[in-house]
Formats: C-alpha cells, sequence, structure tokens
C-alpha cells in the first residue's frame, strides 16, 4: 500500500479483508472508510511529519492510517495484548515500521510518557473517552504531552447541560472497557455530554471544535447512524479537535 494520497482517502481501509480479523466484515470495513474521512483525511497537514500517540489504539488500524497519511512516528498504546498482537498482521509497507505498539493501561502509558519527557504533536482519542471514569485526568494526562491537536471521537449522551452518565459494562469484550481492578468483569464508566467535554476541555485551555458529520450526504450515511440524532438512542457518537489556546501556547 501506498503512502496516503488525497483521493484515496475514501478507500483507505479496503486492504482490511486480507486480515483474518476482518474476514467477513465488509459493513465494519465500509464504516472504517466513512470515519477516516472525518477522523484523518481533514487533518492531513497536521499529521505530516508529526509524532502522533494513539490511545485505546485497539489491533492499530488507526495508527497504520496515520503512518499512512505521513506521520513521522506513531505510538499505539492497547492495554489487551490479544488485540495489540493483531497488528503484525497488517501489510508490510514502507511506512509500517514507523509504528510501536506498547501493551499498556492507558495512564500507565501515559504516565510513562511523561516520565520520559516524550512530546507529540498529535493525540488520537478514538473509541476511548466513553470507556473510562477519570475523564478529566486523562485530559490532564495529555495535555502533559504538549499536543498541537487533540482529536476525539466518542459516544456522547444527549442530554444538556454538562452531565457524565454513569453505566456498567462487561470487560470480556475487546470492544468495551478494560478491568479498572484484578479480576472485575463489570467495569463502571461514565459516558459525558459534548457540553461536558466542553467544560474540562476549556478548564485545560484547550478550544474545542465539533466536525460537521452532517456535512455527509443522507444517501451515504449507512453504517454510520450513530453519528446521527436517532429517537431510539440514547447517544450519539461525535468527533471534535482540542487545539491549545493562545495562552497556554504561550507556555509551553
Amino acid at each position: 500500500m501506498p503512502l496516503l494520497k488525497k483521493d484515496s482517502a475514501l478507500a483507505f481501509f479496503d486492504f482490511l479483508p486480507e486480515l483474518a480479523q476482518y474476514d467477513g466484515k465488509e459493513n465494519q470495513i465500509a464504516r472504517l472508510n466513512k470515519r477516516f474521512a472525518f477522523l484523518v483525511a481533514p487533518f492531513l497537514t497536521d499529521i505530516a511529519g508529526a509524532r502522533v500517540l494513539d490511545l485505546g489504539a485497539h489491533d492499530g488500524r488507526w495508527a497504520y492510517a496515520f503512518a499512512g497519511a505521513g506521520a513521522a512516528a506513531v505510538t499505539a498504546i492497547e492495554a489487551r495484548a490479544d488485540v495489540a498482537a493483531q497488528f503484525q498482521a497488517f501489510p508490510e509497507t514502507p511506512f509500517k515500521g514507523c509504528i510501536s505498539v506498547r501493551v499498556q493501561d492507558v495512564f500507565v502509558g501515559l504516565q510513562a510518557s511523561i516520565a520520559a519527557k516524550e512530546q507529540y504533536d498529535v493525540i488520537a482519542i478514538y473509541g476511548l473517552l466513553y470507556h473510562v471514569m477519570d475523564h478529566f485526568r486523562l485530559l490532564d494526562l495529555v495535555r502533559q504531552l504538549h499536543p498541537k491537536l487533540i482529536i476525539i471521537d466518542s459516544d456522547f449522551i444527549k442530554q444538556q447541560g454538562a452531565i457524565i452518565r454513569l453505566v456498567r459494562e462487561r470487560t470480556d469484550k475487546n470492544l468495551n472497557a478494560t478491568p479498572q481492578i484484578p479480576g472485575q468483569s463489570i467495569a463502571v464508566k461514565g459516558i459525558p455530554s459534548r457540553a461536558a467535554l466542553e467544560m474540562m476541555a476549556q478548564g485545560l485551555c484547550y478550544d474545542v471544535t465539533w466536525s460537521d458529520w452532517d456535512s455527509l450526504p443522507p444517501d451515504q450515511r449507512s453504517g454510520v447512524s450513530d453519528y446521527y440524532l436517532s429517537p431510539d438512542r440514547n447517544l450519539r457518537r461525535a468527533t471534535c479537535t482540542l487545539r491549545p489556546q493562545l495562552l497556554e501556547q504561550a507556555f509551553l
């Protein structure tokens, strides 16, 4: 696979059927391509030549996408060793070698990166924010790595106001929360509202910009309906970026 070209953005993940973990999952691959158009493609200028950190990286698919988009180095942190190991099956390309995968709890990994005085230009938090409890702590640890851009893709509760809803979730599914204490089978997680995320981000001196998923024509929304309003769903998925306010930049 060559480095990403602008006209190939909507087909970046078309190679995934070659991997065993995506066999027979055409709908999931189509969804990933549509998400790529909002989670990676708009930020090609930011990503080119950047050091990128991918938190809760699953099998490394987004880390692979960042590398394909021209990142200089990508670090992927994933807590589940068996899931992280699936990255080995990704195609050998000129850019795969710039990706390193760390099997760590996200909070432990962030603390280790801070202690090592690492810095990242871009930090991705995809499908993770609604699987943790300590949202403000997560964002504060991320802030200490001095990113120029944070990209968040998450479920948010639809209620008005700065609210976090606590829910329980099984830990034996690899797309769910990881155990918070040894042997835990049911984790407690918090799902924030958009206003709650904005309040936390602004408290850390970040400006928040929400991606315009409504720009995707209605006839192209198959597979990504969770990004749109539905009376049958209490959540709505959304994507946003955090960039340091000018006051914060002055202290970096």
